[in-house]
């Protein structure tokens, strides 16, 4: 994996803000394996930007459970193929384009396990859309042009031990037991970080949160 930086809070602002001031509508990216904080640091980064920047996550486009079942990918869920990659490119471009007064993104809720449409409104005043996803480098199917509506990607990272500790627990937190988080973190999420972190060298930032 690439070598993170050792960035402060401040510095990654500073560089969110230069991204938000550049006269037209601008993408960032935040990756990493899950429960690496990707979610954390987007949150922390409209908090300090404000009206300039807004929240659109990967995760809103995870295919329905019931969808999965049909497709029997759903012990999968998570894994690249189980997201409607061609509505998250969708999407980005409309938002890219910044032509329309207000765009809808869907969202993923943890404690229902599911996407639900049309819940996050974008306004076209906002320079700045924060997208964050396990998958935006992966290099295979239709995952790159994912890549090609970002104008950066910064790459999130923990210790391993930390980020499994933190995933087991989100886990645990949304309803299942440990025995059985800790299988799905071992038998699912595992492949997936092998797979996330071998992308981190693609990106434009390797930051490590902790």
């Amino acid at each position: 994996m690439l070598a993170p930086s050792r960035l402060t809070f401040d510095q990654l602002v500073e560089r969110a803000t230069d991204l938000a001031g550049r006269g037209r509508r601008t993408i960032l990216g935040l990756t990493g394996a899950p429960a690496a904080g990707k979610s954390t640091v987007a949150a922390a980064l409209v908090s300090e930007l404000g009206d300039a920047a807004t929240i659109v996550s990967m995760d809103g486009f995870h295919l329905s459970s019931q969808v999965l079942d049909n497709l029997g990918l759903l012990d999968r869920k998570g894994a690249p193929d189980t997201f409607d990659v061609d509505g998250y490119v969708a999407l980005l471009t409309r938002l890219l384009h910044q032509d329309e007064d207000v765009i809808y993104a869907p969202e993923f809720r943890r404690d229902l396990e599911e996407p639900i449409g049309s819940a996050v409104p974008v306004l076209r005043s906002t320079p700045l859309v924060i997208t964050e996803g396990n998958y935006l480098l992966l290099g295979s199917g239709q995952w790159p042009q994912v890549r090609k509506l970002l104008d950066e990607v910064w790459f999130i990272t923990l210790p391993e031990p930390v980020r499994e500790d933190r995933l087991i627990k989100r886990h645990v937190d949304f309803g299942r037991s440990v025995a059985a988080a800790e299988q799905w973190v071992r038998q699912n999420d595992a492949l997936n970080a092998l797979l996330i972190n071998e992308t981190a060298g693609s990106s434009d930032l390797c930051v490590e949160i902790i």
